[in-house]
């Protein structure tokens, strides 16, 4: 009796899953084998999935160079909801005067399911900017350094239980459940997240989290950098830095009406 309903919500969770990746993609699209590589779902299902929502005008698929978009039928349901989240309305001024204070690439990731998306990035002063992700960008929980300070955050048991369930879609990105484990434990113990290897070669990242007026971990603030502007004295100033905008971000998210 029990069997229906899980396939079904599983089949759904596929679906969706499908679509946020699509999404990550933005105009250009994302080809097929990126959407495997990012789900962890077969080659087969993929197809069967992405062809049913083409189907129903939910993604489609561009003539010359066979990536897969969302549709137009998206922005249209996107329409019932409002324009802006009360997170982007109270990070944008303090997004702005942390990235003057800091000097470098800043970015604003949130939380979206066992996933992370990146929803807003401010290129700093410093001549030599990390340009590591772009707006729209899409990872599971755990691979990015704001993935990892926002299961920092939660409780263990919390924490485990998201990177157990992106166990499979960790292989594509190069890392495994006992490295973010161990990851999420040293930024518990810090009370920030520093990545000595960041995704761009000879860089480094350092992300503190953002909690909603409930305290549950929503998002996080990222400053990628060259190794040499994050020796140990700056790690510590850059990482005061963005504990104060993270603090300045919830407390006006509390303000809001």
């Amino acid at each position: 009796m029990t069997t229906e309903p899980r396939q079904g919500a599983q089949a759904i969770r596929r679906a969706l899953m499908v679509l946020r990746i699509l999404a990550a993609g933005r105009e250009s699209g994302v080809p097929l084998t990126e959407v495997v590589q990012a789900t962890g779902l077969t080659r087969p299902t993929v197809h069967r999935i992405v062809h049913v929502l083409i189907e129903e005008g939910i993604v489609e698929r561009h003539e010359k160079t066979g990536r897969y978009a969302i549709g137009g039928q998206v922005p249209e349901l996107a329409l019932a909801r409002p324009s802006r989240s009360p997170l982007l309305a109270a990070a944008d001024d303090i997004l702005a005067r942390t990235s003057q204070r800091v000097g470098d690439t800043l970015f604003l990731t949130v939380r979206t399911g066992n996933d992370t998306l990146c929803v807003d990035r401010r290129i700093g002063s410093y001549p030599i900017q990390v340009l590591s992700i772009e707006v729209g960008a899409r990872r599971p929980l755990g691979v990015s350094s704001a993935g990892v300070a926002i299961l920092a955050a939660m409780p263990t048991p919390d924490a485990r239980k998201i990177v157990t369930a992106n166990e499979v879609r960790f292989a594509g990105y190069r890392t495994s459940v006992a490295t973010v484990l161990s990851q999420i434990a040293l930024a518990k113990r810090r009370g920030y997240n520093l990545r000595e290897a960041g995704l761009v070669q000879g860089t480094k990242s350092l992300s503190t989290w953002i909690k909603t007026p409930d305290r549950q971990p929503a998002a996080a603030i990222t400053v990628s950098a060259v190794r040499t502007r994050l020796g140990p004295r700056r790690e510590q100033e850059v990482a005061e830095i963005l504990l104060e905008a993270a603090l300045a971000i919830e407390k006006k998210i509390e303000s809001l009406p």
